[in-house]
């Protein structure tokens, strides 16, 4: 089973590209590490203070799934709360 969760990320007070890189990237690196899931930037890259994430997770049970990806959104909030989190949507396949 796949399941993908999408988030839309608000980088408040971001002022170029290269800030808004250095913001997401550690955000991405840890999310990977922690929960051995995948996590990329999907969407919004000219953006500046915005930006779509897409992190995925496979494993034989959907349930499972969905329990890690929503720890992903809590992990996010509770580590960096400066970065709001617009909107979020699980999609599992």
């Amino acid at each position: 089973m796949l399941t993908l969760l999408t988030i839309k990320l608000y980088l408040n007070g971001c002022a170029s590209l290269k800030e808004k890189r250095s913001r997401l990237q550690p955000i991405l690196i840890r999310v990977r590490k922690e929960f051995n899931v995948s996590a990329s930037e999907i969407g919004l890259q000219d953006v500046w203070q915005s930006a779509w994430v897409g992190i995925a997770c496979v494993s034989n049970d959907q349930t499972h799934n969905q329990q890690v990806l929503k720890n992903v959104v809590e992990f996010i909030e509770s580590h960096w709360p400066d970065e709001q989190i617009l909107e979020s949507h699980l999609e599992s396949r």
